[in-house]
């Protein structure tokens, strides 16, 4: 997380204290030009007080410890978390009139300034809590990513409030914040191409286990999965039910635009164009991949290697997650992924050769999400489309005619998605195509 810009922490003049500087100096003029020695001495004041307002609160430096806690400390975009901060007087004075607001990322909304209750001098030996101060507020956070809450701001007057100056207290504490979630159909879940796929690598983890267990029949279940001897015997409808002793595997590619696979942090600034493709890519890629996850999938998540862009053969994002607990850890790792972009992740070249070696009866699911994708990433995922059945490539408007055609070229199932709430229509329409295919 980099480091907050520091302000200087130079003492301002208030409108008081202005005010009183230019009385002081008129007074000043006229006492000189009327020859007025009475209100000279006036006149001096007048401008000394602001002065020594702001030299005392230049050398007034409160001491002050600042606890920051979130709840919850992982927070969906959109929604809001609870900041408490307990702030301590380390000082031997008591502080008093202090004002304090908390540094917030740009775009969230955040308390505006507020006086701090009065602090008591530091209390080492018999602490009775009046050293300390308990304040809270809400913080709703707009976007995804990791963000630096914090230092706390203080600012302090002069008892005649003619000066003021702000200072830091405490270090920043990151926030994180997951993308959007859409919840999903069932339909694609129990489609017929799914299911197969399901079926078959359950079979090839226990090629020696009996797999095979009667269950009746639920709205959804493919036909081809009808146990006729059962439903003979038993007088209803049965179906085949795999013994769940392996997970089923899913692969979701994301597409990472070159503003962020050049490093650029989350909370950077970014083109508005790239940033709005890529958070719809993000959401979408968070919406099926904890859909999978939810229904049994064993999920890999990586970004597209791209080598014409310079990025060799690291890759910014790259990580395997299962049930349970598999949905937070996919999302927490989606927050991160600009930040991740330019650590270096796994190497996806091996990953892909990895995938290229398994056989046709071998295929896993296959959902790409691209925001920003070259030639070079379309003939990437053209070479992998034979490893995935089947194969739902998801693309923002923006997506070049050139690209939607190489990868309907190689028989990717290419889904226009212009924003997230056509995200569970098309994700119907897909489950819709795999069970009329499979019939």
């Amino acid at each position: 997380m980099p480091r907050p810009r520091t302000h200087p922490t130079w003492p301002r003049l208030t409108r008081r204290g202005i005010a009183l500087m230019v009385v002081g100096v008129l007074m000043a003029g006229v006492s000189l030009w009327f020859d007025l020695r009475d209100i000279l001495v006036l006149a001096f004041v007048g401008v000394a007080m602001p002065v020594v307002a702001a030299v005392f609160v230049a050398l007034r430096r409160p001491r002050l410890a600042v606890q920051r806690e979130f709840a919850p400390a992982v927070v969906p975009a959109g929604e809001s978390t609870r900041v408490s901060l307990v702030v301590q007087n380390r000082g031997t004075r008591t502080l008093d009139g202090a004002h304090w607001r908390d540094r917030a990322p740009e775009g969230a909304l955040a308390p505006p300034e507020t006086l701090l209750p009065a602090l008591g001098p530091y209390e080492a030996v018999l602490p009775s809590g009046d050293d300390r101060v308990r304040v809270e507020y809400r913080l709703r956070m707009p976007r995804r990513g990791v963000f630096p809450v914090g230092p706390l701001r203080i600012g302090v007057q002069d008892p005649f409030a003619l000066a003021g100056v702000e200072r830091d207290a405490g270090a920043a504490h990151e926030v994180l914040v997951t993308p959007r979630v859409t919840p999903l159909s069932e339909a694609l879940a129990t489609a017929a191409s799914i299911d197969g796929v399901v079926h078959g690598l359950q079979r090839r983890n226990h090629p020696n286990s009996d797999e095979l267990i009667a269950r009746e029949y639920r709205y959804g279940d493919p036909l081809r999965r009808v146990n006729w001897p059962a439903t003979a015997r038993r007088g209803e409808l049965m179906v085949r039910e795999e013994e769940q002793r392996g997970d089923p595997e899913a692969r979701v590619l994301l597409d990472v635009p070159t503003g962020a696979r050049s490093g650029l942090a989350v909370h950077h600034e970014r083109s508005p164009e790239v940033d709005e493709r890529f958070e719809l890519a993000v959401e979408v890629a968070a919406s099926v991949g904890v859909h999978l996850l939810e229904h049994g999938f064993r999920l890999r998540c990586t970004s597209i290697t791209d080598h014409e862009r310079g990025l060799g053969p690291s890759a910014p994002f790259d990580g395997s997650y299962r049930m349970p607990g598999g949905e937070h850890l996919l999302l927490e790792d989606l927050a991160r992924v600009d930040a991740a972009a330019h650590r270096g992740r796994a190497d996806d070249g091996r990953a892909a050769s990895e995938v290229r070696t398994r056989g046709r009866d071998a295929r896993e699911p296959g959902f790409a999400v691209l925001a920003d994708p070259s030639q070079a990433d379309a003939g990437a995922l053209v070479a992998l489309r034979p490893s995935f059945e089947p194969a739902i490539a998801f693309v923002t408007a923006t997506v070049s005619s050139v690209v939607r055609q190489m990868l309907e070229d190689a028989d990717w199932n290419v889904v226009t998605v212009r924003r997230t709430s056509d995200l569970d229509g098309a994700w119907t329409a897909i489950a819709s195509t795999a069970v009329r295919d499979a019939s």
